[in-house]
């Protein structure tokens, strides 16, 4: 730490009670506690609402700060920089306003206020009765930490922020070519786009359920033929090679209702060739060596699970206690506690499940990996899974429910065929990128704030990042 940085109270660069006026009865930008992310940057906002008075107001390069049990421990905080010009936002009595007195210490608060020491603080400071504590911003306002020159703050939230602007492009990009695939999916194997297609092409009769659709690939197809250019999620253009492989008429089953014609519907435990099922042991740990995830390490909407763990096992515990190894194209399901999450095993990772994790290899001639994943993934397989639900301490299924589940199979050519679409999209995912680069901003945050790291230390870090 330099000379020139010294011991100074939060209430020397934070402003606690900013004069903001909101007519009462005035339409007005809301924002509720459900819509603040954990340690994320910036929230979802509800729709205007009418404020009614009290309460607390916000406006940009503001941080919200969760003063209440549990949210305050679950590190809900928030910077406000998506409102309007001079527009004020209001949400509930439960946030604490820190509002910097300068600009250019906006980024620099909001990094303080998600400094583990900082939530320590404000959580040994929590008053009330169980279950109902709070903070008071009077408590916040008396927190001391050594405070770095003003260009120092600045250069050290520019730094964090660039961080996390990063992860966060990273992680729209991500969201996009994960609808790309999941579109994709629906449109071949549950509207049955190319199917209808086929059948309006040789004039075979569509069922009713699928009449509206049927209309929808009529009037679709047609503007196509008319403009060739114009694009659209029709099944001609670059996917035409693979229109043959699909019928061109429905059948109806007892299980599916209307399924294409010459596809099957098989119990799930017909296509599993192998359990990678460590239920029932806990294995023991090391503080290094080889990742041991759980059901937290399923991210939600994510196809990569997230190797960023604290538990290890060693190499021979891995050799010698665990009953079987996940290998690349396996599918983690988790059966405890949140349900239904599921990953798949990339190429050249390296990683071992705890108990609440299920893994699945599937029958390579029956079932091909991106097309079980979207299959699983998807609301159908989600509410049979819902359905066979043990509800006991916490919510379970066994793997013998699992087991009885219907599946749709399509030809084996045609789920490869799915998948050569979608491996170029997954092979695109900077999920591992943004592993890293949280790692780093984690890592970096407590010894930047602390000034035990400069910021021209981290240059080659970042350069490292990407960043």
């Amino acid at each position: 730490m330099g000379s020139d940085w010294e011991e100074a109270r939060l209430d020397m660069i934070v402003n606690f009670q900013p004069k903001r006026t909101i007519k009462k009865g005035e339409d007005a930008p809301f924002i509720e506690m459900a819509a603040i992310p954990t340690n994320s940057k910036v929230p979802d906002y509800v729709s205007s609402k009418k404020y009614t008075g009290g309460g607390s107001r916000f406006s940009n390069g503001d941080t919200v700060f969760a003063r209440i049990t549990p949210c305050l421990q679950n590190g809900k905080t928030a910077k406000i920089d998506s409102l309007e010009e001079d527009e004020i936002a209001h949400g509930s009595t439960e946030f604490i306003v820190l509002s910097p007195y300068n600009k250019y210490d906006s980024n620099f608060i909001y990094y303080l206020a998600r400094l583990p020491h900082f939530r320590a603080y404000a959580e040994s400071r929590m008053q009330g009765s169980t279950g109902r504590q709070r903070v008071a911003w009077q408590a916040l306002a008396e927190y001391e930490f050594q405070c770095p020159p003003s260009k120092d703050r600045e250069a050290i939230g520019n730094f964090l922020t660039d961080l996390d602007d990063k992860i966060e492009l990273n992680r729209q990009m991500n969201e996009t070519l994960e609808s790309m695939a999941q579109a994709l999916f629906k449109s071949w194997f549950v509207d049955f786009d190319p199917v209808i297609d086929n059948a309006l092409a040789v004039g075979n009769p569509i069922p009713d359920v699928f009449a509206e659709r049927a209309e929808q690939r009529r009037e679709l197809n047609a503007n196509a033929e008319r403009s060739p250019k114009s694009g659209g999620v029709s099944i001609n253009g670059s996917e035409n090679s693979y229109q043959s492989f699909f019928p061109n008429e429905f059948e109806f089953t007892k299980s599916y209702g209307w399924i294409p014609k010459g596809w099957e519907i098989n119990r799930f435990k017909d296509i599993v060739e192998k359990y990678i099922d460590n239920r029932g042991k806990t294995p023991p740990l090391s503080e290094v060596g080889i990742p041991l995830i759980e059901v937290k390490h399923l991210p939600e909407n994510s196809l990569k699970p997230d190797l960023n763990t604290k538990k290890h096992v060693s190499s021979e515990t891995y050799d010698t206690w665990f009953r079987a190894h996940l290998e690349p194209d396996d599918i983690i399901i988790s059966t405890v506690g949140t349900i239904g999450r599921i990953c798949l095993v990339s190429e050249g990772e390296k990683f071992t499940i705890a108990q609440n994790l299920l893994g699945l290899r599937f029958n390579s001639e029956k079932a091909s990996p991106y097309f079980m994943y979207y299959q699983m993934d998807g609301f159908r397989f989600r509410h049979d899974v819902d359905a066979r639900l043990v509800i006991t301490v916490q919510a379970s299924i066994k793997r013998k429910d699992l087991e009885t589940i219907d599946l749709l199979v399509p030809p084996i050519k045609l789920q490869r065929a799915f998948d050569n679409f979608v491996e170029p999209l997954i092979e695109k995912l900077s999920g591992d990128q943004n592993i890293q680069l949280s790692k780093l901003r984690d890592t970096l945050l407590p010894k930047l704030l602390s000034g035990e790291l400069r910021i021209p230390d981290t240059e080659k870090l970042s350069k490292e990042a990407g960043v």
